[in-house]
């Protein structure tokens, strides 16, 4: 059985300094292959400690029984915070769950149902795109991200992706993926952001505004404290809202459709599928099983975001090994969800797996593409909305087949990406 590529490992030993360039060059392909068995890791470094933790209970541990005890670290976070300044995908503690309390109620029950109109015209706008180029072959990570940050505009902001100031913005943002340094291009995002951010405030204020996900959070107060976001808090969130929601998402849509196209006979099953998709009504959600199972393992061979760390804010001892106050813990979405002593077949794509008795007890205790516990990603029943309704809405109408260009390698930087693209050939179906 043919299957989905993934990066080659580096030799189990290697000097510190070639280790330093290959996880400069690429995070996945720099690190052994024993780390897919293992259950915990550590690697020294001249500054610093850190630990690998594969182990589900461990996971567990860090994640959903003591996160306070387990903060963010700052040396992830030190690149970022031009962008996204004091977002909640940085902040810690008390002005973290702060942010949540305001943020939460924005992606909570009904508010789903509220958006799907917008994802669903996102959707139709990107069949109309492909319609346009039927019969070439596409750069198809370009189409997700295009797609994705419709996606974005139009649920945030009910603007959509052709507004003048959202096209400056997702410019600017591709720019920034490719650039160092960040510092001018990051800039440049706050200030559309923040042209964006005020002018909804006066929308309020006036009494005009409409009923997104902007206003529901910029009128959300704090139930301890009373208070909402002003204008600058409100532009961190914006920041990583479409970072987070437009990078993952157009991560996760391309791999899926490099995976229909690596595999015809679930893309068929998925586009038979898809004619239930006549009219923008969120009932038809349910409709999509197949779609949500294959985006479910995309989002497991391919996490978007492949690792995560935290730190250690007192000393710990993991399986016989004490673990230093300010060691980085590093818990891997990558080798968990490819974890060989858990998944059967890890490295095949079997989304029928979601099904079986140990499909099931991995999606319990080694399954996070959206993190766990109390700092799971606030968005991660918005993109499992979202993924399936552009997959399956491209899918009705589209067949995607592969070229003559060599299998995407898996590389990761932002979010996981693949080296020199999927190119893809789209033609109506």
């Amino acid at each position: 059985m043919i299957q989905p590529p993934k990066p080659p490992n580096r030799p189990d030993k290697v000097s510190l300094w070639r280790y330093v360039r290959l996880f400069r060059r690429d995070l996945l392909s720099a690190q052994p292959a024993r780390l897919y068995r293992a259950w915990m890791a550590e690697f020294r470094t001249p500054f610093f400690r850190s630990y690998l933790l594969n182990q589900p209970d461990l996971v567990d541990l860090v994640l959903k029984e003591r996160p306070d005890d387990f903060p963010k670290s700052n040396r992830i976070s030190e690149g970022l915070r031009p962008l996204l300044g004091n977002s909640v995908f940085l902040t810690n503690g008390e002005i973290w769950k702060r942010q949540r309390r305001i943020i939460d109620p924005a992606f909570e029950g009904g508010r789903l149902r509220d958006t799907f109109a917008a994802m669903w015209d996102a959707a139709d706008a990107a069949a109309a795109r492909l319609d346009k180029r039927a019969g070439q072959v596409l750069e198809i990570e370009a189409e997700t991200s295009h797609a994705a940050a419709d996606v974005i505009f139009r649920t945030l902001f009910s603007i959509p992706i052709e507004h003048e100031v959202a096209t400056e913005v997702f410019d600017e943002f591709r720019s920034f993926q490719r650039s160092q340094p960040i510092l001018n291009l990051a800039a440049r995002i706050r200030h559309l952001i923040t042209e964006l951010t005020r002018g909804r405030m006066e929308a309020i204020q006036e009494g005009t505004a409409p009923d997104d996900l902007a206003t529901k959070i910029m009128t959300t107060a704090d139930p301890q404290t009373g208070q909402t976001f002003d204008t600058e808090e409100m532009v961190d969130q914006v920041a990583i809202f479409f970072l987070a929601g437009h990078e993952t998402s157009a991560s996760a849509l391309a791999w899926a459709l490099y995976l229909m196209a690596l595999y015809p006979e679930w893309q068929d099953r998925l586009a038979t599928e898809a004619q239930a998709l006549d009219a923008p009504d969120f009932a038809v959600m349910s409709k999509l099983r197949l779609s949500r199972d294959v985006f479910r393992e995309t989002l497991r061979l391919y996490p978007p975001v492949p690792m995560m760390v935290r730190e250690a804010a007192c000393p710990e001892h993991f399986r016989n090994r004490d673990v230093p106050k300010g060691s980085q813990l590093v818990l891997s979405p990558w080798h968990l969800h490819r974890h060989e002593r858990l998944w059967d077949r890890p490295d095949n794509f079997d989304p029928d797996r979601w099904h079986t008795e140990n499909g099931k007890t991995c999606a319990r205790s080694a399954y996070m593409p959206f993190s766990a516990g109390a700092r799971v990603c606030t968005g991660a029943g918005f993109a499992m909305v979202e993924g399936p309704l552009i997959l399956s809405r491209i899918l009705r109408d589209f067949r995607v087949t592969l070229t003559d260009a060599p299998p995407p390698m898996p590389v990761a930087h932002l979010t996981v990406r693949s080296e020199r693209g999927i190119p893809l050939m789209v033609s109506r179906r």
